[in-house]
């Protein structure tokens, strides 16, 4: 599926956030949107989710714009991991995961055989199945987090927006999201467009990087085209090194410390 913003000027009551942003998510990629606090990053997943619409310009999905899809046809399509998701109190984790499949029920909300199938495809996917019965608002910030990614995955959409979808999670954690997200798209073509924090991490698994700042697209293209210490510096105001990872051969970004560069005039 082509999903595009063209012209995107988006924001809140007067104040605008975006401006005038183009941009096209390769098909069947696993994209990773990086830039400083408050560039736009989740105020443009926001409007490709029909959750915030531009105030001009507009977001396309096979040439035809969201807000002309009905929004149950558009949630088969799109599934969406917000920033810290409120829990339904006392909701288990199979039942918080099985609302993923909302968009497939019939009018008396009952699950069929394939929606039970995706459910615990998804759980096993994110290695929740032991956890399956437990109150969610009873887990850590981690098993949580796997959580509503099952969820999102239970949605079984073409593309997949995630804003940060490693928060809460310490290295390991975040590296076996990651794993999994990068093998959905492998296996299913799942086109993903997630927001991430961690640049290296952006790195390893990112086909395609789009950098931000100040609500305009500074730079995209693969991490070994784009990554260089003057984008650094541009979008974060960051010194830095760039080596090779050696596992990898991508760029690795090192940040260099103000006790370093001031070491350096002398």
């Amino acid at each position: 599926m082509k999903f595009s913003g063209q012209n995107m000027t988006v924001g809140y009551d007067d104040r605008s956030i975006i401006n005038g942003l183009n941009i096209d998510i390769p098909e069947g990629k696993f994209s990773v949107i990086i830039g400083p606090n408050g560039c736009g990053k989740s105020t443009l997943l926001k409007s490709f989710a029909k959750l915030l619409r531009p105030q001009q310009g507009n977001v396309l999905l096979d040439g035809k714009s969201i807000y002309e899809i009905p929004t149950l046809r558009l949630a088969r399509q799109i599934g969406l991991l917000p920033q810290s998701p409120l829990v339904p109190s006392g909701i288990t984790v199979a039942d918080l995961v099985s609302r993923g499949r909302f968009p497939y029920q019939n009018f008396l909300g009952q699950l069929s055989k394939a929606d039970y199938e995706a459910i615990s495809a998804a759980m096993e996917a994110m290695g929740i199945m032991d956890l399956a019965d437990k109150p969610v608002d009873s887990l850590s910030g981690g098993q949580r987090q796997r959580v509503w990614i099952a969820l999102v995955l239970a949605q079984d959409t073409d593309i997949l927006l995630l804003d940060e979808p490693t928060t809460y999670l310490d290295i390991a954690y975040q590296v076996e999201i990651l794993d999994c997200l990068e093998k959905l798209n492998e296996y299913k073509k799942t086109t993903i467009v997630a927001i991430l924090h961690d640049i290296n991490l952006s790195i390893r698994y990112a086909d395609h990087i789009f950098a931000m700042k100040g609500g305009k697209l500074i730079a995209e293209g693969a991490p070994r085209d784009i990554i260089t210490t003057d984008l650094m510096r541009q979008i974060y105001g960051l010194e830095c090194s760039i080596i090779e990872d050696p596992e990898t051969l991508d760029p690795y970004v090192i940040p260099r410390s103000s006790v370093m560069r001031h070491a350096e005039r002398y």
